[in-house]
Formats: structure tokens, C-alpha cells, sequence
């Protein structure tokens, strides 16, 4: 028989075997992942009160929940944020990474092929033979193939999109807490130079009656004692400045950090006082499941889930043989003339069947730590679920909670100016002594200094709701994103 057709039969055994291998290509060994049935309520616990509805959020605006308190200086913050910070590039960096590690998990589903060329001269010992030197070149291809019979490649290759997955919403995470801090720091801004504004107003308000004090003792129409008490209310309230400045300098020096820039680049543009952002009339808030939906914790969480079963997968498979399809044609030759003849040419092709018979139990073990692996990314899931609820349903509770108390200071502060409005006038009569107008002076103090932080309050806990709502990012950026 002529040897083509030698090598014609051995090529059809050898292209069965690869259709044999393909079909049964279709094994997956290892659990298949199905999303964990996490029951949620239909409600919130918590009732919604002041400013909040139940409803359908818009996905544009809760992206941008940042607009609805119509302040251009921080949307301006915002999308520099979104630029320069620090934590979201790196970020963006291992989304990079986890896509690159997607592509190498798929490219062990196809052969591999090497080019090799060498040329070695040598010399044989004139003692133990002819003692000639020649030169021998080599050149060739080797290929090769393993075919993923049980799917081990795949589940690596379900692991590393899983992994891809999480990598976004771990990205998405970063987005909702640089937004929420960005908003947060400079709500606090705008609260701390409120409260300097107040105390400030009130000391030269008390310098005023201190000099009348002083008047009004050199006129003998009162004791040294009210003087002394005066001076004292005076330096106490001139003390709580150095405080609201050093907290104001560390609000604005963690805002520029957040925008990726040195402390001290942005006080020029926040040297300006204006007031803290007025939150909306009104805010929907969703029923929980599609909270979840939204946050990405949670889809995070979950996509370390997937990534999890598949590895067990990927360990199971290794209890099974291994085929690998080796292929190699090369040429040898004693010169470069007669390298590329037929005379040099060399081939060698087959299938090659490994299985590991004994490990001491290696392979085993090893599907029990991926197992132990995946029970903990389901606790991790489970816990995540819980926190997100927890979070929101707090935040309801306290941006309701917080209105309502905000407007009780409101009119306690507006009751305490009354009060002092009547002491300074009975006090000028002799009237009442100047512990009254003292004790009124305080109150008002207080009750204003109160409501700046209340209104801040209210406002950061505005902003931490849409946080746990899961606003900052747009589902629609995933598609964006995986292309």
C-alpha cells in the first residue's frame, strides 16, 4: 500500500477522534448555577413620611439624583469627581483586569501553536568517535489542543465572565459612594459655614451687650457681676469658632481629595457662603426587590456567587482525563540549502489521554474547598441583601425623622428671638437682671446652631437614601461597558 494512503487513514482516525472529542465536548461537570430564591418583603417596614412616596424612580434621574437639589456648584463637583478621583480610576483599572483575564480563560478553548528554529553546532570526542564537528539546523511547528471533554475550560471561562461581571458592579459601587461622599462633604461645607455665620453673628451681638454692661455699670445701674458674666458668655461663643473653622478646612480639604487634587485647590471656588441644598418636595421610593435589583452590592455579591459555582466546576473536572490533540511537522538538515527538501521534512501527529490515578486525594480536597468557597459567597450574598435593607430602611426613617425635627427647631428658634427680643428691651428698662437676657442670648444660640446642623442633616440624609437606593450609576452603562 503506498504510503499517502498510509497517511490518509491515519488522518481520518486522527479528524474522528476530534469529532468524537467535540461531541462529548458537551459534558459540564460541576454544579449549574441557579440565582439564589432570596424572599424579600413586599414593603418597606418603615412607614414613608415627610417627603416621601411610594413609586416608580425614573433610572435617568436616579442616576443624577444629584440635580434634584438644584445646586450647579455641586453638580460641578460631581462630574470633576467623576474625572480625577482616585478610587474610581483604580477601578476602572481591575474592570480592566478582569476583562483581560476574560479573554485569556477563552483562549484555552482553541490550539496553541509554536514556531521553532534553532541551529547547533557540535563536535564528537576523538576518543570515543570520529572526532568530526557538524552543524545541524531545525526548524519547525508543533500544535496543540486540548479538548475540554468535561468542561473544565468552560466553567474556568464561566468564572472569569462571572468574575468580569462583579468587576463592573464593584465599579458601579465605587461610583454610588463617590457621589454620595462628594455630596456629603460638601453639604458639610455649606453646614459648617452656616453654623460660623451663626456663631459669628451672635458674638457681635454679645460684644454689644457686653459694652452695654460696661455702660451700664459706670452709670451705677448695675453690679460688676453682670460684666464679668457678659465677658464670659462673650469668650465662650468666640471659642466655638476656631472649632467650625477647623472642621470647615477639614470638609473642604477631603472634598478636593475626592476630586483627585491637592488640599487647598478648591477653597477659592467654596470661599463663597451660600446655602445648604434644599432637598425636593417629594421623593419616590421603590418596593424592595427592585431596590436590590439596583444596588450594586448586591449584584456584585451575587456575580462572586456565580464565579464561585463555576470554580467548583473547574476543580471537579480534574477527576476526569485529560485529551490532548499534538501535532509537529520540522525539518532537519546538515545546511541551510537542504533544510526546506522534502528528504528533511519530519511529522508527527496523535492524540494524547492523561488521568491522574492517584494525588492522595489531592483533587477531592480541593472540590471541597471550592465547595466551602461557595457556601461563603452565598452567606456573603445573603449578609450583603440584609445590609442593603437595613440601609435603606434607616435612611427612610431618619430623612423622615429629621424633617420633622428641623421644623421643630425651626419654631423653637423663632420663639427663643422673641424671647431675647423682650429681654434686651425689659433689661434697658431695669426690668428683669442680665441673668435673663444672658440665659435668653444662650438659647437662641443653641437653638440656631441646632437647626444649621439639622438643616445639613437633612439634606446628607436625603442624599444617603438615594445611596441606599442605589443611585450614582445607570444600568444602562453595563451594555456600555461590556463593549
Amino acid at each position: 500500500m503506498p504510503v499517502s494512503k498510509k497517511i490518509i487513514r491515519t488522518l481520518i482516525r486522527f479528524y474522528a477522534v476530534i469529532a468524537v472529542a467535540a461531541f462529548m465536548g458537551c459534558v459540564l461537570v460541576g454544579p449549574d448555577y441557579a440565582p439564589p430564591g432570596t424572599t424579600v418583603s413586599g414593603s418597606w417596614h418603615a412607614q414613608l413620611g415627610s417627603g416621601l412616596r411610594h413609586g416608580e424612580t425614573d433610572p435617568v434621574k436616579l442616576a443624577q439624583w444629584w440635580t434634584a437639589l438644584n445646586d450647579p456648584e455641586l453638580t460641578v463637583l460631581i462630574n470633576r469627581a467623576a474625572a480625577g478621583n482616585l478610587d474610581l480610576k483604580q477601578a476602572k483599572a481591575r474592570l480592566r483586569e478582569a476583562r483581560a483575564r476574560r479573554f485569556i480563560a477563552g483562549a484555552d478553548q482553541f490550539p496553541t501553536l509554536d514556531a521553532t528554529g534553532t541551529a547547533t553546532r557540535s563536535r564528537s570526542s576523538e576518543n570515543a568517535g570520529s572526532g568530526t564537528t557538524h552543524t545541524l539546523y531545525s526548524a519547525g511547528f508543533d500544535a496543540g489542543w486540548e479538548i475540554d471533554v468535561f468542561g473544565g475550560v468552560r466553567r474556568s471561562v464561566e468564572a472569569a465572565e462571572a468574575d468580569l461581571a462583579a468587576s463592573q458592579e464593584d465599579l458601579h459601587g465605587v461610583m454610588v459612594s463617590l457621589m454620595a461622599e462628594v455630596a456629603l462633604n460638601y453639604i458639610e461645607v455649606r453646614t459648617y459655614q452656616g453654623r460660623l455665620a451663626t456663631a459669628q453673628a451672635n458674638l457681635r451681638n454679645q460684644e454689644e451687650t457686653y459694652q452695654l454692661t460696661q455702660w451700664r455699670f459706670k452709670a451705677g445701674l448695675s453690679d460688676e457681676l453682670d460684666v464679668h458674666q457678659a465677658r464670659s458668655a462673650l469668650e465662650s461663643t468666640r471659642a466655638r469658632i476656631p472649632t467650625l473653622r477647623t472642621s470647615l478646612e477639614e470638609a473642604k480639604n477631603r472634598l478636593t481629595v475626592l476630586m483627585g487634587v491637592q488640599p487647598g485647590e478648591l477653597h477659592g471656588e467654596l470661599e463663597a457662603i451660600r446655602p445648604v441644598p434644599v432637598v425636593p418636595l417629594e421623593v419616590a421610593v421603590r418596593v424592595p426587590a427592585d431596590v436590590l435589583r439596583q444596588r450594586p452590592d448586591v449584584r456584585k455579591a451575587e456575580r462572586e456567587l456565580a464565579a464561585q459555582t463555576a470554580r467548583v466546576g473547574v476543580a471537579t473536572a480534574d477527576l476526569y482525563p485529560k485529551l490532548t490533540l499534538n501535532g509537529s511537522i520540522g525539518f532537519d538538515a546538515l545546511s541551510t540549502g537542504d533544510l526546506l527538501t522534502a528528504d528533511s521534512r519530519s511529522y508527527s501527529y496523535g492524540p494524547r489521554i492523561s488521568w491522574r490515578i492517584f494525588d492522595a486525594g489531592a483533587v477531592r480536597r480541593n472540590i471541597e474547598v471550592q465547595s466551602a468557597k461557595q457556601e461563603q459567597a452565598l452567606v456573603t450574598y445573603e449578609s450583603t441583601v440584609l445590609s442593603a435593607l437595613e440601609e435603606t430602611e434607616n435612611a427612610l426613617v431618619a430623612y423622615a425623622e429629621e424633617q420633622h425635627r428641623r421644623d421643630s427647631l425651626l419654631e423653637a428658634v423663632r420663639a427663643a428671638q422673641q424671647v431675647l427680643d423682650l429681654a434686651q428691651s425689659k433689661y434697658q428698662a431695669g426690668l428683669i437682671d442680665f441673668i435673663a437676657l444672658l440665659d435668653a442670648q444662650r438659647s437662641l444660640l443653641s437653638y440656631q446652631d441646632e437647626l444649621g446642623i439639622s438643616d445639613g442633616a437633612v439634606t446628607s440624609n436625603l442624599v444617603r437614601l438615594y445611596k441606599a437606593l442605589g443611585g450614582g450609576w445607570d444600568i444602562q452603562m453595563r451594555a456600555k461597558e461590556t463593549n
